[in-house]
């Protein structure tokens, strides 16, 4: 039922929880609609139910669960409004970001970068790897804010874009991810050449543009 169960040394039982079925939802092991029991959930993760019902609360102020009382508890939809919001976010923080990215990344800093990119190009040729690409494509921007001093704002885009990561993996499942390592190696360039003037126009083919592909899904 759950993927990556296992539990973590000196993880408390709601931590556990919490991380496991997050990150089942967020891998859509969980499906969008998919009906859920908090006693299949405890038995799952040989919990008792309490903290699996602590977690239900959680998950639903994150807009990933959805409580209707006398009828049952349900992973939420994916929600075309939630994705843009996080869309609007995105694009306008990480504009900024990869501004500062041209002024002050190191060689240390586009090493890194380069190499979550060769991480990437790995899994090209092989099947099933949508999952480990979207660990890696989250970890490549991650990279951008950290190593620009904004690790915080990284965290709050994270949490407020559930539905959009979601909406991302479903289309990564099912279409090549080719296009989108080609651009995180010109996002390199840029940076690499201080070609500031270029910024809002490739993070809007990267972020903007691949919005209207998803209607379909």
């Amino acid at each position: 039922m759950l993927s990556g169960a296992n539990r973590l040394p000196g993880e408390n039982g709601k931590d556990y929880a919490y991380r496991v079925i997050r990150q089942n939802i967020m891998n859509l092991t969980l499906e969008p609609g998919k009906a859920i029991s908090e006693i299949d959930l405890a038995e799952a993760l040989q919990l008792s139910r309490t903290p699996v019902r602590e977690v239900m609360s959680r998950l639903k102020e994150e807009y990933l669960v959805d409580v209707i009382p006398q009828v049952g508890t349900y992973i939420s939809k994916i929600d075309p409004q939630l994705i843009e919001e996080a869309v609007f976010m995105r694009f306008s923080l990480e504009k900024e970001v990869l501004l500062l990215a041209c002024n002050l990344f190191s060689a240390e800093d586009l090493l890194a970068l380069r190499y979550n990119v060769e991480k990437q190009e790995n899994l090209q040729q092989r099947q099933n790897v949508a999952s480990q690409f979207h660990e890696l494509d989250n970890e490549f921007h991650g990279l951008l804010f950290r190593s620009c001093g904004k690790k915080h704002v990284w965290d709050s885009v994270t949490r407020l874009s559930t539905h959009y990561n979601r909406m991302r993996l479903k289309f990564e499942m099912e279409h090549d991810f080719t296009e989108a390592i080609e651009q995180h190696v010109n996002l390199i360039e840029l940076i690499a050449e201080r070609r500031v003037a270029e910024v809002e126009l490739a993070l809007h083919r990267h972020i903007i543009e691949p919005m209207e592909r998803w209607k379909k899904l």
